[in-house]
């Protein structure tokens, strides 16, 4: 067991330093120039107060960017959201917005019902979509334009700094989606090329859109943006991790409601990538150091080596692509939370989704559970 568990570490050193290489090959590739501005539609979709969610849409009305609109969707006028974008209409009305009232969803995924009824309403091909949690820079439409210029772009995927509220559980999770999660995504990237999309933002063209089968495609998957990604790649378009990093506020929640939340993605992300699922017990290299330190407590030097190369890492997404002030006390124990709800997420099809109970199919897609 302990020289199994050893080759385990090993080969999670193996990934820290592929990590390492994938973020200096991620940052190798410059930005593009925009040569000429193009029109672009900003799809947001809405359901309730989230935190900040006034600072949040400020953000992509302050866009310094001369040929686009946006559109929010609601389910109903009453949501509470809808004030808030009364407010910032009001105040920006050089701003052209519209808010369209889309009615209760008849799709598994909501998120995709609110998209299609705005990607029917835009005025535009190139669809910029970003959810209520998302904060950007006055360049953001810019960069996006900058990047669609190559025709044969399908899809490009932002990366994201997680912004935690006050919550020390959320702080954790940041800690993680910062270091842990993003490393996942630079590796495939290097290896085999982005043939996914990450939800808080992404942006396509409608033609590419339509050549996967529209949102009607989308519409029973509960991660819409990984198949969208993987979809618009198997029919040819390119698809990128954008070189534009937004800010992902992920608010402030108790441990009950931020486990059922952190459960709830492994879950997903075991049904949509099920050999990645399994993979990712490498990227977790100091639990696995930990338990091999257990034990055989003489082969302690092993467990300081990989605290080093794991920093490392962590330096390598927080620090270079993030510009993110790592909390590097709070990396020990998140690396062995993680480890934890990896783990608990091979057991379960069932999650808890905006007050709803859903069941995950082994396809990755999901139906309202009847319990």
């Amino acid at each position: 067991m302990s020289w199994l568990l050893l080759g385990l570490v090993v080969g999670s050193l193996v990934y820290c330093v592929l990590v390492i290489v994938a973020a200096r090959k991620y940052l190798s590739v410059r930005p593009l120039s925009l040569m000429k501005p193009m029109s672009l539609s900003v799809l947001k979709p809405l359901a309730g107060l989230d935190d900040g969610l006034e600072s949040n849409l400020r953000t992509f009305f302050e866009q310094d960017y001369p040929q686009w609109e946006m559109l929010f969707a609601v389910r109903v006028e009453s949501d509470a959201a809808v004030p808030v974008v009364r407010k910032l209409q009001a105040e920006y009305p050089h701003v052209s917005s519209r808010l369209l009232l889309v009615g209760e969803p008849t799709y598994p995924n909501a998120k995709v019902w609110s998209l299609q009824h705005m990607t029917e309403a835009a005025s535009h091909d190139v669809l910029v979509m970003a959810d209520s949690d998302i904060r950007v820079g006055p360049g953001f439409l810019k960069a996006v334009a900058s990047e669609f210029q190559d025709e044969r772009l399908g899809v490009s995927t932002c990366p994201y700094r997680a912004v935690p509220g006050r919550s020390f559980w959320t702080t954790l999770e940041a800690v993680g989606m910062n270091t842990e999660f993003l490393s996942g995504v630079i590796v495939a990237r290097m290896l085999e090329g982005m043939k996914f999309a990450l939800g808080p933002t992404a942006t396509a063209r409608k033609q590419a859109l339509a050549e996967i089968g529209g949102w009607e495609r989308l519409k029973d998957y509960l991660a819409e943006d990984f198949v969208l990604g993987n979809f618009a790649a198997d029919k040819g378009w390119s698809v990128i991790l954008s070189s534009y990093v937004v800010e992902h506020h992920i608010g402030s929640q108790a441990f009950l409601p931020n486990a059922k939340h952190r459960l709830r993605w492994c879950r997903s992300t075991r049904r949509s990538r099920p050999a990645g699922y399994v993979g990712q017990l490498f990227t977790n290299p100091l639990p696995l150091a930990l338990l091999l330190w257990a034990a055989r407590p003489e082969w302690w030097p092993v467990l300081v080596l990989t605290m080093a190369i794991r920093a490392m890492a962590a330096y390598a997404t927080a620090g270079w692509i993030l510009h993110d002030p790592l909390r590097w006390h709070l990396l020990p124990l998140q690396d062995v939370l993680s480890f934890l709800f990896w783990v608990a997420g091979f057991f379960g099809n069932t999650i808890l989704w905006r007050g709803r109970r859903y069941l995950l199919k082994k396809d990755g897609t999901f139906e309202l559970s009847a319990s």
